[in-house]
């Protein structure tokens, strides 16, 4: 049996995004529990030249929701940057995922030859095909951005280990 498009696709980008959001949470208590202003957290980063915390789940999400477009040959959905709160990140995950909900495997499926290009235009315009866009771009991408908001969390004492990282299966 071969693995479909949608499948390395969709539920791998549901379930990260459901662990993200759960360590979200663990964060966002572990601040009221030590008197941590959210904020603090929010602003924080692994290294002053790299995104904070926010910005990470917001590229994350923005990278389950392009890719999942992308290979279902439909616009990609425009989410304004305008999230201040742990609140704010978890209605963007949700979003994310509702969005998600919408596509139907036969849309993804069969999208391993699909033209896609990203940044249409610019000097950063880039060319895939459907399976070298999901695999060599989208989830490298993906989990990049999932991996540096797990980590930021973690460098700054929240109490979360692989299994909060890996969510449910």
């Amino acid at each position: 049996m071969t693995l479909s498009m949608y499948q390395a696709s969709i539920p791998v980008f549901k379930q990260m995004l459901g662990a993200l959001s759960a360590v979200l949470t663990k964060a966002e208590a572990h601040a009221a529990a030590k008197k941590i202003e959210p904020h603090a957290l929010l602003q924080a980063r692994l290294s002053p030249d790299m995104f904070a915390l926010l910005r990470q789940v917001q590229i994350a999400c923005d990278f389950a929701k392009g890719v999942s477009a992308r290979l279902a040959g439909v616009e990609v959905p425009g989410f304004e940057d305008t999230e201040e709160t742990f609140a704010d990140l978890q209605a963007r995950i949700e979003k994310t995922l509702a969005f998600m909900a919408t596509l139907e495997a036969s849309q993804i499926d069969g999208s391993e030859e699909r033209r896609i290009v990203t940044q249409t235009g610019t000097p950063k315009e880039k060319i895939f095909s459907g399976q070298s866009y999901l695999l060599n771009y989208g989830l490298p991408h993906f989990f990049f951005h999932a991996t540096t908001a797990y980590a930021i969390l973690r460098h700054n004492g929240v109490e979360v280990g692989k299994k909060d990282y890996v969510g449910t299966y």
